[in-house]
């Protein structure tokens, strides 16, 4: 163990390729909760958010909308109020998430932060949300910005979530809602459906895997929980390095 003087390999197990492969898939609808960041009568996040579930159902999944109003600032009180409580208890039901914020002064709203704060970062050494997919979208009063969107990609990193590649940005949010409150077609719209189509994959890809997708080293290590197949793992330790041939 010259080689590796930090590394404690009674934590550490090979890559089990077996466990990747899932033998009794679940087949229950996929569960998404949505989010969004705006407390106004006519929310165009809320609108938008709305109208991603509507696609959403349609695509087979259970879907759940949190209601933001009467949920108290960060630290204002304690995770006992019943609006966290909602909060947390959904976060925990799902097993993917759409966030979609306003663009405020060039980032998310603070109603969207606020939510966003209340779920636990973690629990022990794991963060709770850890494994779920998420999508990101935003709107925006003025052109097509990004600003929002990329602020709750680094959340969701933060958060250990599986933040898909696509995402919706919807510029002058206010000229792509009519009367009725849905969303006109538009190439805005197509993307729409085009990230909720790939949230629903990648939830079904990973929601069966994610336990061992985000069993880590390091939480085994702080949990003092002994790898499974931990034998192998030290032997392969064990072995000085190979170097390459030289041709």
């Amino acid at each position: 163990m010259t080689e590796f003087p930090a590394l404690q390999p009674h934590f550490l197990a090979p890559i089990d390729q077996a466990k990747l492969e899932v033998q009794s898939p679940s087949t229950h609808p996929p569960r998404i909760l949505l989010l969004y960041g705006s407390l106004r009568e006519r929310s165009f996040s809320r609108l938008l958010v709305e109208e991603a579930a509507r696609i959403l159902q349609v695509l087979g999944c259970e879907t759940r909308i949190f209601d933001p109003r009467e949920l108290p600032l960060p630290d204002a009180t304690g995770p006992e109020h019943p609006k966290v409580q909602e909060l947390r208890a959904l976060s925990q039901w799902s097993e993917g998430q759409v966030w979609c914020s306003p663009e405020r002064h060039g980032a998310i709203s603070g109603i969207m932060k606020s939510q966003i704060d209340w779920i636990p970062l973690e629990i022990g050494s794991v963060r709770p949300t850890q494994g779920r997919t998420l999508a990101v979208m935003q709107v925006s009063g003025g052109s097509q910005s990004f600003n929002a969107v990329n602020t709750l990609r680094l959340l969701g990193r933060w958060m250990r979530m599986i933040t898909i590649p696509n995402q919706s940005s919807v510029a002058m949010a206010y000229k792509e809602f009519g009367d009725d409150d849905r969303m006109k077609p538009s190439a805005y719209y197509d993307r729409v459906v085009d990230v909720m189509e790939e949230l629903v994959k990648f939830t079904l890809l990973t929601r069966d895997r994610a336990d061992y997708l985000v069993d880590r080293y390091s939480e085994r290590k702080a949990d003092g929980r002994i790898a499974q197949h931990v034998e192998l793992g030290a032997a392969a330790m064990s072995h000085e390095t190979q170097k390459p041939e030289t041709v």
